[in-house]
């Protein structure tokens, strides 16, 4: 799985990606919401781990016209606000808004798989094939 990792600075774009790395993810750093846009043309995520502070219903509207990251689930992160506090975003396109301190790696993994959705082209159903499949082993 390919996550897309947007921070506010380099520092703290790299930290997420070690972080889900850590998970089992495939991951790239991002600093901001324009160069989140060029790498996502790019790198094709699955997910956009972003910094919760980074997030307004502004840029997430004008992320479901952009090809690359219109589909993509949108994960909020904060290692500063737990979850009693005051959510920095109230926006019901995220996918979670989550305080990275208090997740597990385990549930980290899990939470992605969650989140994952197949991305590239689809078959349409009313295709066949005829041929049967070649075969993998030599005789």
């Amino acid at each position: 799985m390919r996550v897309l990792c947007v921070g506010r600075h380099a520092f703290l774009s790299e930290h997420f990606c070690r972080y889900f790395s850590d998970a089992g993810a495939e991951c790239e750093p991002a600093v901001g919401a324009v160069q989140a846009l060029r790498a996502a043309v790019e790198f094709e995520p699955h997910v956009v781990v972003m910094d919760a502070d980074l997030i307004t219903p502004a840029l997430l509207d004008s992320w479901t016209r952009e090809s690359a990251l219109a589909d993509v689930p949108v994960l909020a992160v904060s290692l500063t606000r737990r979850p009693d506090d005051t959510s920095p975003v109230e926006i019901a396109d995220l996918a979670a808004v989550i305080y990275l301190p208090g997740l597990q790696a385990d549930r980290a993994a899990a939470l992605l798989t969650s989140l994952h959705r197949p991305r590239g082209v689809s078959m349409p159903s009313s295709w066949r094939v005829d041929a049967p499949a070649p075969s993998a082993h030599l005789r």
